[in-house]
C-alpha cells in the first residue's frame, strides 16, 4: 500500500541546542548529511513532488553501528543519511512481528515502489531502500555480509543482494527476505541460527534451502534463533534450542548438533495461518491473521505472560488476551510488548531496567497496558534487550527502559527510565521541516529511526 501522509506536528515541545555527540568526534553531524539514495525517477524532466526521508541514530557506537564514520556516543538522535523519493510512491518495509497488510497480493507488493526499512542487531545496523541493502557496524563473524569480518563505520552497500524487501539483524548474524520470497542469511551460525550448518560462518549472504514449497513472506530473528513464515501461513524455525523450547518443535524434533537445529522445521502445534512472528531472547511469539497471540519457550521472567513461570515448547495463547486483537508483537531479552488494533501498548515479563514502562522495575506476570501511553494512539513498537520504544500516529517517538548507553536518545536520564519519555529532535536550518517518525529499531546499546522531513 502506498505511503499515506502522516499528520505533521507544527512544533516541538523542546529544542535541544547542545552538541550532537560526545566521545572521539562528531561524525557526519556537523557537516552536510550524506545523500545515500536518490530515486532514479527524480530528475530535471520530472515534476514529481519529492520527499526527504532521514535515518537518525543515537547511543553508543564503539563498533561503528551509528554510521557516523567514527567511534562515538550520540546522546540524542543525529542524522546519518538522507533519502530522496517521490512523495506518493514509498512504503515501509515489512517489520518482523507486525501484521503487514495481509490483503495485499504478491503482484501488488511487487508494484510497490521504494520500500524503506531499518533494523538494528546487537552491534550492527541495516537499511533497505528500493531493494538495496546498506549495512554498517561490527563485522565479527561476517555479520555485515561483505566477504570479510572488518567493521564498517559508514553505511555501505551490500553488493551480493538485490530485491531485498526486509532485513532482520540478530546477534552475530543477519537475515534478509527478497521480493521473490527467498531467505538469505549470513554471519556466525552459532547453534544453527543461519539455517545452513551449526557453528558455521557465512561471510556473504547465502540462500536458506528450507523444505517449504512456497515463497516466504515474513522473517524474524534474535540472538541465536530465526523464524520464517510462508505465504500460506506456515511457520518454520531454526537455531538454538537447549531445552527451553523456543523453537516450538516438541520432543523428537530436537537439536541436530550442539544445542542447535540448523534445519528449518515447521511448527506444527500452531493454528494456521500465521501472519507475523517475533523472536525474543529465549522465547518466540506468533500472531494469527486474526490477531491472536501465541507464544512458547523460556518463561522464568514471565515473558510468556501466563501468570506463572511454566515455560516449554508447546505454543499456547495468552489467556488474558484471547479476545484482544493484536497487530504487532516484539520480544526483548526477557520482556514482551504487544500493540492492539486500538493503538494501546501492552507489556509483560522482566521489568528490572524499567523496560515495561509501568513506572517501576517490577516484573509483570500478565500483559498490562502502559498507562502513560493510554491517551495516545500508538502505530509502531520496538524493543532491544532491555529497552522499549513506541511511535504515535502523529509521528512522535517515545522510549523507556535501559538508558545506560544513551540509547533512549534523551540527555540526562538516569540509567533506568521506567516510564515512556518523548524523544526530541534538533531543529536544524535545513529547511526540511519537523521530524515525523515512521519507524524505529533498537540494538544492544544503540537505536535508529526513520523520519519523514518534508511536509505533505
Amino acid at each position: 500500500m502506498a505511503h499515506s501522509c502522516h499528520r505533521l506536528s507544527t512544533s516541538l515541545s523542546r529544542r535541544l541546542s547542545s552538541t550532537f555527540s560526545t566521545g572521539t568526534g562528531t561524525g557526519n553531524t556537523k557537516g552536510k548529511v550524506p545523500l545515500l539514495y536518490k530515486s532514479p525517477e527524480i530528475n530535471e524532466d520530472t515534476q514529481k513532488e519529492i520527499v526527504t526521508l532521514q535515518v537518525l541514530s543515537w547511543g553508543r557506537g564503539a563498533s561503528g553501528q551509528l554510521g557516523g564514520g567514527i567511534e562515538e556516543i550520540r546522546i540524542y538522535p543525529s542524522p546519518v543519511a538522507n533519502l530522496l523519493l517521490p512523495t506518493a510512491s514509498f512504503s515501509l518495509s515489512p517489520t518482523p512481528g507486525k501484521i503487514f497488510n495481509p490483503k495485499q497480493t504478491q503482484s501488488e507488493k511487487e508494484k510497490t515502489l521504494h520500500s524503506v526499512g531499518i533494523s538494528c542487531g546487537l552491534f550492527h545496523s541495516g537499511l533497505v531502500v528500493d531493494g538495496k541493502l546498506w549495512m554498517w557496524g561490527k563485522g565479527d563473524g561476517g555479520r555485515l555480509g561483505f566477504g570479510h569480518e572488518n567493521p564498517a563505520f559508514l553505511p555501505s552497500l551490500n553488493p551480493y543482494l538485490d530485491s531485498v524487501s526486509s532485513v532482520a539483524l540478530g546477534g552475530i548474524h543477519s537475515v534478509a527476505l527478497t521480493s521473490q520470497g527467498e531467505v538469505f542469511t549470513w554471519g556466525y551460525g552459532g547453534f544453527g541460527a543461519l539455517g545452513h550448518h551449526v557453528y558455521h560462518r557465512e561471510l556473504i549472504p547465502r540462500l536458506v534451502e528450507g523444505n517449504w514449497s512456497e515463497n516466504i513472506s515474513h522473517i524474524a530473528t534474535s540472538g541465536t534463533h530465526t523464524a520464517a513464515i510462508t505465504e500460506s501461513g506456515d511457520l518454520y524455525t531454526w537455531g538454538r534450542e537447549e531445552g527451553d523450547g523456543r523453537l516450538g518443535l516438541g520432543p523428537g524434533r530436537g537439536p541436530n548438533e550442539g544445542g542447535g537445529l540448523s534445519i528449518p522445521s515447521k511448527v506444527k502445534e500452531l493454528p494456521s495461518p500465521i501472519a507475523a512472528v517475533s523472536c525474543g531472547g529465549f522465547f518466540t511469539m506468533a500472531l494469527t491473521r486474526e490477531g491472536q497471540l501465541w507464544n512458547w519457550g523460556a518463561n522464568s521472567n514471565y515473558e510468556l505472560g501466563r501468570g506463572d513461570r511454566a515455560g516449554g515448547w508447546k505454543p499456547k495463547p495468552i489467556p488474558t488476551l484471547e479476545s484482544t486483537h493484536i497487530i504487532q508483537i516484539v520480544g526483548g531479552g526477557y520482556h514482551s510488548l504487544a500493540l492492539t488494533d486500538e493503538g494501546k501498548v501492552l507489556s509483560w515479563g522482566h521489568g528490572g531496567h524499567g523496560q515495561l514502562g509501568h513506572s517501576s522495575i517490577e516484573n509483570q506476570k500478565v500483559p498490562v497496558m502502559i498507562e502513560a501511553l493510554a491517551d495516545k494512539r500508538v502505530v509502531h513498537i520496538a524493543c532491544g534487550g532491555s529497552t522499549s520504544a513506541a511511535i504515535t500516529d502523529d509521528g512522535k517517538l517515545y522510549m523507556w527502559g535501559n538508558a545506560k548507553d544513551s540509547q533512549l536518545g534523551v540527555p540526562g536520564l538516569p540509567e533506568i527510565q521506567p516510564s515512556p519519555i518523548e524523544v526530541n529532535f534538533l531543529m536544524e536550518d535545513d529547511g526540511l521541516g519537523p521530524h515525523n517518525v515512521l519507524s524505529v529499531a533498537v540494538g544492544a546499546c544503540h537505536a535508529m529511526c526513520l523520519v519523514l522531513r518534508s511536509p505533505c
